[in-house]
């Protein structure tokens, strides 16, 4: 079965994400029907507050690449661009591509 890269909104922080062709193999793989309703952040961040841990902190940015808003899971520093998750996957793709 051959999969496609998927765009889909974050039920909880309302951001798009990417649900990658090799995740939707997984889950596949994995016997899950559904696809993820949130970010990886989130999931991260929800795992973690059912375990009982602090949850991570974010930070908000402007995508270096489009200027649209964003949260990341680090503190930027100034001398690196920093992209939202849309134009990540982009730039990361032509990196990995090379």
């Amino acid at each position: 079965m051959v999969f496609a890269d998927k765009t889909l909104r974050c039920r909880d922080c309302d951001e798009e994400f990417i649900f990658t062709a090799g995740e939707q193999g997984f889950y596949l793989e994995k016997g899950l029907m559904n696809e993820p309703r949130r970010c990886p952040n989130c999931r991260a961040n929800r795992r973690r507050e059912r375990s009982g841990g602090a949850p991570r902190e974010t930070h908000a940015i402007t995508c270096a690449m489009c200027g649209g808003e964003a949260t990341v899971p680090f503190l930027p520093k100034n001398d690196r661009p920093v992209y939202c998750s849309r134009c990540y996957e982009q730039v990361r793709s032509v990196t990995t591509s090379r």
